[in-house]
């Protein structure tokens, strides 16, 4: 999930402009990751959250809570709460796609193993809930206890969804709303309660983090078909070899003849993927247009979160968010 390349990005912007909060979210991350029986627990956490990332979601919080007129302390916690969130779940992730690569570098689980993974992720989880019940707020812990529970709720859902070539697109659309943009929209949510923005504002920055993340998924799930290593910081086709239903596949399974059927049934569903088989994989997205309808559904997610910051007060804050969900999509070019 990169967002990388050359200088001037929204992110980058955005990055500069919320510099001293995002130094407070760092220090208080390394203090908080820090472990006093269990050295493994900073070691493995900071191998992945000093990887590079890019801290989007943390940044979104931040965003949020200043747009909406916030000085107290507690975005920073929110911010470090949203990333320690989405550090776990990734740790989890790679175990169970037993990914090799995450952010162009090797993963924890590949390093140490599964069993440290897993459980410096539940660490991670409970240091969240610690830092979000700081803020006194109980709004707040309903809203990223629901997406922890969602985030997870959508990765079972993708276990039991994929190799399943009657998956629909409902399912995957529901699928990307859990794993994704429950903790964008969360991120983006807590912002405006902190902030105690009026109602319509903070369903304005909800809809706004589901919009954005579903298209930063799909953005996500194109590039896997199209993009080189470096871009997407984990192997090209790895979807494919694991095996799951992402939205051109899906698209192109149900426009598939009984010839491309069985190429489906075969590589997806019974797994016996050849050499050669990423490549006619590829050739039947394009054969049936999908990778392009795929593209247009991003972009038409991507207006929808630019349409949701309307209602929020006039910020350059505001511009840049809005310039985000342009820059999201401007990936796929």
């Amino acid at each position: 999930m990169s967002l990388d390349d050359a200088s001037q990005k929204p992110h980058d912007r955005l990055s500069a402009y919320l510099a001293g909060d995002m130094d407070q979210v760092n220090n208080l991350i390394r203090v908080r990751m820090a472990s006093e029986h269990a050295p493994r627990i900073p070691e493995v956490t900071a191998h992945l959250v000093e990887a590079g990332g890019k801290r989007l979601r943390p940044m979104l919080t931040l965003a949020a809570a200043r747009l909406c007129g916030y000085d107290g302390p507690f975005h920073v916690h929110l911010a470090a709460t949203v990333e320690f969130i989405h550090t776990a779940t990734l740790l989890h992730d790679d175990v169970v796609d037993e990914s090799a690569q995450r952010r162009g570098r090797p993963t924890a689980n590949l390093l140490w193993d599964n069993k440290s993974s897993v459980l410096v992720g539940d660490y991670l989880f409970s240091r969240s809930f610690q830092l979000m019940v700081e803020t006194g707020s109980l709004r707040v812990l309903d809203i990223l206890a629901n997406a922890s529970a969602t985030i997870a709720e959508g990765e079972v859902l993708q276990l039991t969804a994929a190799q399943d070539l009657a998956t629909s697109e409902a399912v995957y659309l529901q699928v990307v709303r859990g794993k994704t943009a429950a903790l964008f929209s969360a991120a983006t949510e807590v912002g405006g309660v902190i902030a105690g923005a009026p109602e319509a504002q903070v369903k304005a920055l909800h809809t706004y983090g589901d919009t954005l993340g579903i298209a930063f998924q799909i953005v996500d799930d194109l590039l896997d078909y199209g993009a080189s290593t470096a871009v997407i910081g984990k192997n090209v086709g790895d979807d494919f070899r694991e095996r799951k239903l992402t939205l051109p596949v899906i698209r192109a399974v149900a426009k598939a003849d009984a010839a491309e059927r069985a190429f489906w049934v075969r590589t997806i569903e019974k797994g016996d993927q050849r050499e050669g088989d990423l490549a006619e994989a590829m050739r039947l997205l394009d054969r049936h247009g999908t990778l392009a309808s795929t593209r247009a559904d991003a972009l038409a997610w991507a207006e929808k979160a630019k349409a949701a910051l309307t209602v929020l007060p006039a910020h350059d804050l505001r511009n840049m968010l809005a310039d985000l969900a342009d820059y999201v999509v401007a990936r796929l070019k």
